[in-house]
């Protein structure tokens, strides 16, 4: 469920009307519920196909984990191959 408060926010600072608002907060609340697991496995098979190594993935997605909106817990290299390849 939307937040009423939040959308008529966004509504009033951007000029959209309420249901565009209601359907972007929507969609930006959905990114961020994202569940870590999925996170770490979607970067990385997009940092792969961008051409990146393993070494340099790692180290990336734990990076960009600690600067989440919502915040992710904190993830060793590690842990995130285990979750990566199992």
């Amino acid at each position: 469920m939307t937040d009423a408060d939040l959308v008529s926010r966004v509504a009033l600072t951007t000029g959209l009307s309420p249901s565009e608002a209601a359907r972007v907060v929507d969609d930006v609340l959905a990114w961020y519920s994202e569940p870590v697991e999925a996170y770490v496995r979607r970067r990385h098979a997009a940092l792969q196909t961008a051409g990146h190594r393993n070494e340099e993935i790692y180290g990336r997605i734990v990076a960009e984990l600690r600067d989440r909106v919502v915040a992710a817990p904190d993830l060793t290299e590690r842990q995130v191959r285990r979750i990566v390849y199992g």
